[in-house]
């Protein structure tokens, strides 16, 4: 059992721009005061910056947390280049560097990032249940797999977990992999649950975004789609305020009402953020207010698709 909202990490490793290991400990100490206790990371967060300031927080010590972490990207720090590679030999190497720099002998869940086509999934279970009978890992996920890979993967041995992007504006796992996941008794880890802060109580300003920004060059945040997408942010806001809360914790609350198996974990680097993240368990969405928020932000609203091109590459389509 974990907390109803979980914490990404990905945001230690200056995805969004750059941090501090004190931001990233002051946002992880802030995460257990509201009792946010699951966290995620990845080996390719920062090329390790994420896991290794989690690991100087943690100091040996992970039993306040449960963790996860992921492999199967590499990437070519020098020119940028990435790849994707689930072999065993791969798969075990970089899960002994994630455990060295998180400063632990076990993780509680492992991700295959993302899906390599030249292995079948079937093999790749394999390696992922000698992993766990060695008590390196104690769960089995993968990350932006089909509904489909997934009852394969499950023919072989117990998943606990399939992490996708899932929030008011990227709807796909509602075409399968919500239902896949609880016919399975899976849990289904929503990332970027906060549309990359799209339906966040304060809207992101593409002009300040800096070079390293993930989002520069994501399409729903380039013109003209910014401007298509804005005034719907601005309606999601203001009928958050209109309840008595923040954009932030009602697009969560959203995420949590809409499948009891679902898990949103919220990135941030700010220790003020955590709190807004949190109220989201305390909040009670009605099937009336579910209903207008559809009429506020009905699905497929988002104009542009959720990935370039280029940032296309690795997850699993499947409609």
């Amino acid at each position: 059992m974990v907390s109803e909202i979980g914490l990404g990490c990905m945001s230690f490793g200056g995805f969004y721009g750059a941090t501090t290991e004190a931001e990233s400990h002051a946002t992880l100490a802030a995460a257990l005061d509201h009792g946010i206790d699951f966290l995620d990371t990845a080996n390719v967060y920062g090329l390790g910056i994420s896991e290794t300031v989690m690991g100087t927080f943690l100091k040996g010590n992970a039993s306040q947390f449960t963790i996860a972490t992921k492999a199967g990207i590499w990437r070519d720090k020098e020119h940028g280049n990435r790849g994707f590679n689930n072999r065993p030999d791969h798969l075990r190497g970089e899960l002994e560097g994630s455990l060295r720099r998180l400063g632990i002998d076990h993780v509680d869940l492992f991700y295959v990032h993302r899906r390599d086509r030249e292995i079948e999934i079937e093999d790749v279970m394999e390696t992922l249940l000698s992993l766990k009978a060695e008590g390196k890992i104690g769960g089995i996920g993968f990350s932006e797999i089909a509904p489909a890979s997934l009852r394969r993967a499950v023919a072989v041995g117990p998943v606990d977990a399939v992490q996708s992007e899932y929030s008011l504006w990227s709807r796909q796992p509602d075409l399968g992999m919500v239902q896949t996941c609880r016919d399975l008794g899976v849990t289904l880890v929503a990332y970027s649950p906060l549309a990359r802060g799209m339906v966040s109580s304060v809207t992101p300003d593409p002009s300040r975004f800096l070079d390293k920004d993930f989002r520069k060059n994501n399409p729903r945040f380039i013109e003209p789609n910014f401007s298509f997408n804005l005034p719907y942010a601005k309606a999601f806001q203001a009928y958050a305020q209109d309840h008595g809360t923040t954009a932030t914790a009602l697009a969560l609350a959203w995420c949590l009402a809409r499948a009891e198996h679902i898990i949103p974990i919220p990135g941030t680097r700010s220790a003020d953020h955590i709190a807004e993240c949190a109220a989201a368990t305390d909040l009670t969405i009605t099937p009336d207010m579910m209903a207008e928020i559809e009429q506020i932000l009905p699905a497929g609203w988002a104009h542009g698709d959720r990935y370039s091109q280029a940032q296309w590459n690795g997850p699993e389509g499947y409609c």
